[in-house]
């Protein structure tokens, strides 16, 4: 994997560069849409690829592996051909789905030890054993196992916990650089930043990283309780010290304030189950604000989704009609809304890029942002 830094915009950490893996190039700043199970769900490929023009996607490791399993992706060759997406994936670790579900896990130094929520059958995630999951699934971006704390940890338990992700990580990039891809291609392999909201935790966690020396490097362990100016300042400690050169990946983040600010703030990459779990709820994410579908001031509004909108189904349909189809559970209008929100965010960070090259990103941002949380 290759990164080339493009631009830095001025008065800002905001940065415009390009992603170089064999299943093609990622423009940065990009938001990813999420793929849990292979599929970004209600999405087909095609609208994707060709309507939202998303350049890569995400699968997730602990999915994956308990449903279709290892041995049918490894027969299918591969994610890729599996769901026959042939731009890049980033697989996540697992290591947050393990954290969620917390009153079924149980963490040692060997890994962790876990239920499934499918059947309950036990599992133990290691270092060493994700790696070899993520190698069979065959992603572009595999990332490091992590223990992921919530957002209000007291300072013994992150300080415990960080000690235990950056020893698995050792175990993980050891295994890495040992091993291969499967199918003929290469995979990076991504380190995850941790320290909840602590900024000495925060510092150390990013230097370890960074000697690494990995193709990217991720925040992880922000959005999971803590304020939203607690999560911008973390990424500020973070990013003095994780390398330039490098792209750097802030994990399950978030509105599209959110990812503004973290563009603001030297971040490349994004993913987020927010417009496409929102959407499928009646939340639209727009360029003039935010709408609820179910309300009844859409009732009559025959007037396009989005007039000036970046996918065919904002000017396809009007709002009464999504308005009713929420309103009766038809599937469409989740289709519909999930399209037309991952449409919005690469619209968005596309925007963002722009104007981070004709270094005119600080004033757009500062106006993008008082329309982007508007309440419609």
């Amino acid at each position: 994997m290759d990164f080339k830094l493009e631009a830095t915009a001025p008065d800002s950490a905001a940065r415009a560069g390009v992603i170089t893996t064999d299943h093609g190039e990622i423009r940065t700043p990009i938001f990813m849409p999420v793929g849990t199970l292979g599929s970004v769900k209600a999405v087909h490929q095609h609208e994707l690829r060709d309507d939202i023009k998303a350049q890569i996607i995400l699968g997730n490791t602990y999915h994956l592996y308990l449903r279709p399993g290892i041995e049918i992706l490894e027969k299918a060759g591969g994610l890729h051909k599996f769901n026959g997406w042939e731009r890049p994936i980033l697989t996540d670790s697992g290591g947050f789905q393990v954290f969620s579900l917390s009153a079924n896990r149980k963490l040692t130094e060997e890994g962790a030890w876990f239920r499934s929520h499918i059947d309950g059958s036990k599992h133990l995630f290691t270092p060493e054993r994700v790696v070899d999951i993520e190698r069979s699934i065959g992603a572009d971006i595999m990332m490091a196992l992590d223990e992921c704390p919530p957002g209000t940890a007291d300072y013994s338990y992150a300080r415990k916990s960080l000690d235990l992700t950056h020893r698995w990580l050792s175990r993980g990039w050891k295994r890495y650089k040992e091993t291969e891809g499967k199918y003929g291609y290469s995979q990076a392999y991504f380190p995850i930043v941790q320290g909840v909201t602590y900024p000495d935790l925060r510092r150390e966690s990013a230097k370890f990283v960074a000697d690494l020396g990995a193709d990217g490097n991720a925040i992880g362990g922000l959005a999971v309780g803590e304020p939203a100016e607690v999560m911008y300042d973390m990424i500020e400690v973070v990013n003095e010290i994780l390398p330039k050169d490098r792209p750097r990946y802030l994990m399950g983040v978030g509105t599209p304030a959110n990812i503004l600010e973290g563009i603001d703030r030297g971040v490349d990459m994004f993913d987020c189950v927010m417009p496409t779990r929102n959407g499928r709820n009646g939340m639209l994410f727009t360029r003039h604000g935010i709408m609820n579908m179910r309300n009844k001031k859409w009732a009559d509004d025959f007037s396009p989704i989005q007039e000036d909108g970046p996918s065919y189904v904002d000017v396809t349909y009007s709002k009464a009609y999504l308005r009713h189809l929420f309103i009766a559970d038809e599937i469409l209008a989740m289709q519909i809304a999930s399209i037309h929100n991952l449409a919005f965010y690469l619209w968005l960070v596309g925007e963002a890029r722009k104007h981070i090259l004709a270094s005119d990103f600080k004033p757009w941002k500062r106006e993008m942002l008082e329309c982007v949380t508007r309440r419609l």
